[in-house]
């Protein structure tokens, strides 16, 4: 039997109604002091844009405001999205990072939504029996819930998402494929790139960075084909994507090649969750949930996380649910142990070496308080020190 998986944390930096972007980094800065203390092995920063309720819209710097402000936690991004970055640019600035914070760091790629590729991601490949059986039943063998796909390309016809591509790339330019770039990234960091012509670029800072290389993927398509060829770690979106977490995995493990930097495949899930001390109170913390995906599944962007009595006086048409029913499914709620039973069935489905945890929930300390009940009953062994919770530590907030 495969052992407990390492918890992390995935931070997407969110705003609650009648909060500040400052308040909100400082919420993180915060957040990442107790996922610390409690034993959490990573810290990661999603990239999103458009967002009025999320402001982690620079994993490198909220990424450097985090390091300076802990000590041994892994601090990385899940992911960088590279569909307008270039590689050059990704290296030097976790090079950066590095030279001030050496070992500490993951770097997560990411497709970016919107982009071309090859071929679309998922396309071209059979799902295995029983993975094909768990999405047509809607449910693992042990239980673990996987839905019916949610049609992302709806999402991905988003006014939003065409104005966000627009803004961020320059006018004419075109996002090179995705696994030429992952290519490009890792010659750069080894100081073995070649240009068609043979001219050789050396990055300072970047060549010889120790920094943990991650891609993120959603299905079974390119991302973890390139994950798998290049022999790096791969983390599967079950919070974003529950329908095809499975495909992601097996597409990964399909796709792996030995190497002497990673031997065997190495995989993290990530999961929505929240916690409390009993089911009632996590249920009312979860609240703002439902409202929150909606925002960002009927393309306006995701708006500031509610209050609980806000998120009770939205009004739903059929339409509405349909469009969140997949991810309502999926968030984990409860106490500790209810929820701890839920992760362990997703270890067990998905054979996940680690599992990255998002919660949100609109009082900072309620978000604290769950992620300390998630440790203490995960960890319970490996906890030392005093309890964290209502300890702000403001004086780490500058």
């Amino acid at each position: 039997m495969k052992a407990p998986a390492e918890l992390s944390v995935l931070d997407l930096v969110p705003v609650p109604s009648g909060s500040t972007t400052a308040e909100a980094i400082g919420n993180s800065i915060d957040l990442s002091r107790h996922a610390e203390r409690l034993g959490y092995k990573r810290y990661w920063f999603a990239e999103h844009h458009l967002n009025p309720g999320v402001v982690g819209v620079s994993p490198s710097v909220v990424i450097a405001l985090v390091a300076a402000a802990t000590t041994t936690i892994r601090i990385g991004s899940g992911g960088v999205q590279l569909g307008h970055r270039t590689a050059l640019s990704v290296v030097e600035e976790f090079g950066l990072l590095d030279a001030v914070y050496p070992g500490r760091l993951d770097l997560g790629l990411g497709r970016s939504p919107g982009r071309s590729a090859r071929r679309a991601d998922g396309a071209g490949r059979s799902l295995s029996r029983a993975a094909a059986k768990a999405a047509a039943d809607g449910a693992t063998g042990n239980g673990l819930i996987i839905p019916e796909r949610f049609p992302v390309e709806r999402l991905l016809r988003s006014p939003r998402i065409g104005l966000q591509k627009e803004l961020l790339m320059l006018p004419q330019a075109e996002s090179p494929d995705y696994g030429e770039q992952v290519s490009d990234i890792l010659s750069l960091l080894r100081g073995d790139y070649r240009s068609p012509d043979g001219l050789e670029a050396r990055v300072v800072p970047g060549e010889g960075a120790d920094v943990q290389v991650w891609i993120l993927g959603s299905s079974g398509g390119q991302s973890a084909e390139v994950a798998g060829t290049n022999s790096l770690r791969f983390a599967a979106n079950y919070h974003v994507s529950p329908a095809t977490v499975l495909e992601a995995v097996e597409g990964y493990l399909g796709a792996f090649r030995s190497s002497a930097e990673l031997e065997r495949p190495h995989v993290a899930v990530s999961a929505d969750v929240v916690v409390a001390d009993d089911e009632e109170h996590a249920r009312e913390l979860a609240a703002g949930y439902g409202p929150w995906v909606l925002s960002i599944r009927n393309g306006t962007g995701a708006i500031p996380y509610p209050t609980p009595e806000e998120a009770r006086a939205h009004v739903w048409c059929d339409a509405d649910r349909e469009l969140v029913a997949d991810r309502l499914a999926t968030q984990f709620v409860g106490t500790a142990a209810q929820v701890v039973a839920h992760l362990r069935r997703l270890q067990e489905a998905t054979g996940a070496d680690e599992l990255v945890i998002t919660t949100i929930t609109h009082d900072h300390l309620d978000r604290v308080r769950s992620y300390e009940l998630l440790g203490e009953e995960w960890y319970r062994h490996r906890l030392v020190g005093a309890p964290l919770v209502g300890r702000r530590e403001s004086e780490h907030l500058a």
